[in-house]
């Protein structure tokens, strides 16, 4: 009972060995990125097509829940700029933004996403977020990195705009152009420009002024804040909000309320697959940056326990005002920078955020929203790496391919046919490579017992003995393949005897592969040649023992393909002889 709990509540681990050294940095950490949260969250709500108190709200309860239930010491859960965006994309096809139907709705999203990941992690099911390739995956980021920066140009610009596309996007834009508002411009541009300087050359600057190494790193993550300050004291000492420009305007003063997300079926039927991309996307993205934080301190974490971790985070959401929710790379990053030991740190920072939702939302009354679009701007630029296709060609065209199709159609179709295109694109691509997989024909390394592909090295073959090596399971989809592939070796050379099949390389055979197999084997003796195996796992031969095959099959299984070549090969057999 003991060990189940520990296990589906991991705070009963690392809590049973809390200290006042992990109490110190946990807080430490806290401070840091709860300051760094405050614009983000107001930002990403912003990106979301929600009132900027959602990302406060969303950034409360759900990083509790994650701290009870997760498994990662450093992954800081929230509001991320992709999910947020997917958020925009999926809500504003059911409801408009600003209503009341469109916050439900983002409420629906959350608590359908939530459901689906802790069903997912339940059931021990977190290996189909495999099926979302690194490739697709960059290719998205990259596209949706593209997207988010050009959605944020028309609060830089103080125009009206729209589109879910980058076409529509930059087609609206142009067509608004000419309401362009020069002191929102200045704002925003100014606003963006100290961002990204904030990001490259602060921290190096205030290390040459002698500051340490914690209290520059501080300072950095407070530049977002800095520019908030400022940018809301111009815009209330000179009334720029008369002058056109616009402002985030009031923001609840309370703590996260109850909220009770849409249950109708309506609602939920068109929201449903929705949720399902944006799971699996915030689970893979989640994971990925957990994942590389545990590995730094030799820790590790548990893919289906974090399924459940964030579906309680995502859950929590729905019931408090948010919307979903996942671990983000940049706020976990600065969470383990600045030394979090613990999940606790999730949870002191969600006090720092609720005290700020308390006490600090009038104070950003009169903060530009192009200073939330410029960061933004800055935040998902990084997240851009247009690389990943000159990487993905030098290396695998298939892979380029899958790159280059999401990116495409991330930016003229939009989000959701552009990520699933991929997933679709990579699955049938791994289905074509491994219905053709490639089958080596070996020989013997003079010498050794190593045997290695005749057209790579220089080997010892024998004329009656043909030896080849799927290099790759066999299954339903490539079975015929190499059935043909042997029928049509053995028909262009009449003095082979002997077909070995060298299974090295084989990590199973499906009953498709066997019948396959067992078909081959009758026509090779049909024909007066031998069909044997070599080097078979073990796990493979223990489904093969339960079957009629090995009874049937006219040749032997051989341990090693040494073994093999030295009972089937002429020359060897005829020194046997002598």
């Amino acid at each position: 009972m003991i060990k189940t709990l520990r296990q589906y509540l991991p705070i009963l681990d690392w809590g049973a060995r809390y200290d006042r050294n992990a109490l110190s940095n946990d807080l430490i950490a806290a401070v840091i990125v709860t300051i760094m949260l405050i614009p983000q969250s107001l930002a990403y709500a912003l990106l979301a097509g929600l009132p900027p108190e959602a990302g406060i709200y969303a950034s409360i309860v759900p990083i509790m829940l994650y701290s009870v239930f997760g498994t990662s010491r450093a992954l800081a859960v929230g509001p991320v700029a992709v999910v947020s965006l997917l958020t925009a994309s999926a809500v504003g096809q059911v409801a408009d933004a600003g209503t009341a139907g469109y916050a439900i709705a983002a409420l629906t999203l959350a608590l359908l996403s939530g459901v689906f990941l802790l069903v997912l992690g339940l059931f021990r099911l977190g290996f189909l977020a495999n099926f979302l390739s690194h490739p697709v995956i960059a290719g998205f980021i990259t596209a949706s990195g593209l997207l988010i920066a050009a959605s944020q140009l028309k609060h830089i610009f103080g125009i009206e705009a729209g589109g879910h596309t980058l076409v529509e996007t930059l087609i609206s834009l142009g067509e608004h152009i000419g309401d362009l508002n020069v002191i929102t411009l200045i704002i925003g541009v100014a606003a963006t420009g100290f961002l990204f300087w904030v990001r490259k050359g602060l921290k190096p600057l205030l290390r040459r002024m002698g500051l340490g190494p914690r209290m520059a790193d501080v300072v950095t993550k407070a530049g977002p804040v800095a520019a908030v300050v400022v940018t809301t004291l111009l815009a209330w000492g000179f009334s720029l909000d008369a002058r056109g420009v616009s402002i985030v305007g009031s923001v609840p003063q309370s703590l996260p309320p109850f909220t009770m997300p849409g249950l109708g079926l309506d609602l939920i039927r068109q929201l449903a697959v929705p949720a399902v991309l944006i799971s699996i996307i915030g689970f893979v993205e989640s994971v990925s940056v957990a994942q590389t934080l545990a590995a730094k301190k030799r820790q590790r974490i548990d893919p289906n326990q974090e399924l459940i971790g964030l579906g309680a985070a995502n859950i929590g959401a729905a019931f408090t005002g948010g919307y979903p929710v996942t671990g983000g790379f940049a706020r976990s990053v600065v969470n383990f920078d600045a030394g979090a030991e613990t999940p606790a740190a999730g949870a002191f920072t969600a006090v720092g955020l609720a005290i700020a939702a308390v006490a600090l939302t009038p104070l950003v009354y009169f903060l530009p929203k192009a200073t939330l679009a410029a960061t933004i701007v800055v935040a998902v630029l990084s997240l851009v790496d247009l690389s990943i296709l000159k990487k993905t060609w030098r290396y695998s065209r298939s892979d380029f391919a899958a790159v280059a199709a999401t990116i495409v159609l991330t930016l003229v179709l939009g989000v959701e046919i552009g990520v699933a295109s991929g997933v679709i694109l990579s699955i049938v691509l791994h289905l074509y490579k491994t219905s053709q997989p490639h089958v080596a024909e070996v020989g013997l390394v003079p010498g050794t017992q190593h045997f290695r592909n005749v057209n790579r090295h220089a080997v010892e073959t024998d004329p009656t003995l043909l030896t080849l090596r799927p290099d790759e399971s066999l299954y339903f989809v490539n079975a015929r393949f190499l059935e043909d592939l042997v029928s049509d070796r053995i028909a262009r050379d009449r003095e082979v005897r002997n077909v070995v099949l060298m299974c090295s390389a084989m990590n199973d055979i499906d009953y498709s592969a066997l019948e396959s197999l067992e078909a081959l084997n009758h026509r090779l003796t049909d024909l007066g040649i031998g069909f044997h195996l070599s080097e078979v796992k073990g796990p493979v031969m223990d489904k093969l023992k339960g079957t009629h095959f090995t009874q049937e099959m006219n040749g032997q299984v051989y341990l090693a393909q040494y073994d093999a070549w030295r009972a089937l090969a002429r020359d060897q057999a005829a020194r046997a002889a002598e």
